[in-house]
């Protein structure tokens, strides 16, 4: 037993990585963007307007919220409608009878629902760390739960006077499920972005999902650009009879583009991970996609150990960091145009090395 310790512990200060492979060119041979995956995640709690600007700051080219609705219609940033997670809803009396039981994508989820609160209700809460063992609770309790439109609002602060405008990159959080209780995401999101300058297939925008429905909709509403997400298991929630391994097949991503501008997959369905956690060899994923016409975004690039490939990691401990941006050039050679990363300050020193 000794041995296998030892054994493993010099393989993770070893720098072992994965085969090297020759860089490939993007889709439209324009530099990868980095997205900031509900902000600067890593160092703020996730989907608050401190995040959002932290990586604007550190060089983000688009920022992405998750979108929920509340019951009075309003979009809000939050990656799941359950929020105990997220904010201190738990820990507050005056809401202890809105916990609920709710099959949200045919799964049971107990907790503290957006819908069954009013904006100003929701106002009241205060966010907290989601990974707290990971990343701490320094910042819990300082910040607000924001509006869609307050992010947007603050990319056009931030904007203001720049030549390349940072992007966003919204997500629909349960789109059938929210539609099936009368709050669809459509119609708010898409004048809110109307209203703040997004149009057209140029807009810096993309809007994501993972379900085809909605995506399909809007599509058929609007010329702004979209992306399919897909994971390594399961399929849409909206479509039952679907696996997101068929929809990656070469004939399932010609289906893609038909409705879509690209998909955002997991990361290990780019470069898969070995027995003990190493990068493998690079699937055709990519090269498949980009014969669609279909740029690809994954997700998510972390700097943690605990997230990290083997050869990558700077140790044992998995609140520590290792070296992130050694993971993200094995994934930028296969020609990848784009990435989410928590982590935005190494994810574009990476993208500006190149």
């Amino acid at each position: 037993m000794r041995a296998l310790v030892a054994m493993l512990a010099l393989m993770l200060t070893a720098g072992c990585s994965a085969d090297p492979v020759m860089a490939e060119p993007t889709l439209d041979g324009k530099p990868p963007i980095v997205i900031a995956h509900r902000g600067a995640s890593g160092e703020r709690p996730e989907h608050t307007l401190a995040s959002y600007r932290l990586a604007i700051e550190q060089g983000a080219d688009f920022i992405e919220p998750d979108l929920v609705l509340t019951r009075d219609g309003v979009l809000v940033a939050r990656h799941e409608n359950e929020i105990s997670e997220t904010t201190d809803v738990a820990d507050r009396p005056e809401f202890a009878d809105r916990k609920a039981t709710k099959t949200i994508d045919g799964k049971e989820v107990t907790g503290w629902f957006t819908e069954d609160f009013t904006l100003a209700e929701i106002k009241t809460l205060r966010a907290k760390e989601r990974l707290p063992q990971l990343r701490g609770t320094a910042f819990d309790g300082r910040f607000e739960v924001p509006t869609f439109e307050e992010i947007l609002t603050l990319l056009a602060e931030a904007n203001r006077g720049r030549s390349v405008p940072v992007g966003v990159y919204p997500e629909t959080k349960h789109p059938s499920y929210f539609a099936s209780i009368g709050l669809p995401h459509d119609a708010p999101l898409l004048a809110l972005l109307d209203r703040f300058g997004y149009r057209g297939r140029s807009a810096p925008v993309f809007i994501q999902s993972f379900e085809v429905g909605n995506l399909m909709d809007l599509r058929a509403k609007s010329d702004l650009p979209l992306i399919q997400l897909v994971d390594a298991v399961g399929g849409p929630a909206d479509r039952p009879d679907t696996s997101y391994a068929a929809m990656t097949s070469p004939a399932g991503l010609k289906m893609i583009a038909a409705y879509a501008d690209g998909i955002g997959p997991n990361k290990t369905m780019i470069i898969p991970r070995g027995a003990l956690g190493s990068l493998g060899k690079p699937t055709n994923l990519v090269r498949d996609a980009h014969a669609a016409g279909l740029k690809v975004h994954p997700w998510t690039f972390r700097r943690e150990n605990y997230f990290l490939p083997l050869g990558n990691k700077g140790g044992v401990n998995p609140a520590g960091h290792g070296d992130l941006g050694g993971e993200i050039e094995a994934y930028l050679a296969t020609g990848i145009d784009g990435l989410f990363s928590d982590n935005v300050r190494e994810a574009v020193a990476v993208q500006a090395g190149r």
